[in-house]
């Protein structure tokens, strides 16, 4: 069954499922928490998100595919990611 989450760009039911586990059921917490936290909250219980799920959900919050993020939005989450994995 889709959700809200999943008429967002970029969510698909596999990661809805992800979020609504995580605790994280509308829009408004996605947007709220942000790419980053949510990121963060799913990678709790699957430490293998990688970079594009990040992307995906920072394109949800925007309401653009994940391929049209703005370079320097990229290159910020990426940036973010890196810093993660080191730790």
């Amino acid at each position: 069954m889709m959700g809200e989450l999943s008429k967002r760009p970029n969510i698909g039911n596999v990661v809805e499922e992800q979020l609504n586990q995580a605790g994280i059921l509308t829009y408004e917490q996605l947007r709220t928490i942000g790419s980053r936290g949510a990121w963060l909250k799913l990678r709790e219980t699957d430490p293998s998100v990688c970079l594009h799920c990040l992307y995906a959900l920072e394109g949800a919050i925007q309401g653009v595919p994940k391929s049209q993020l703005p370079a320097e939005v990229k290159s910020s989450l990426k940036e973010f990611f890196q810093g993660v994995q080191k730790k």
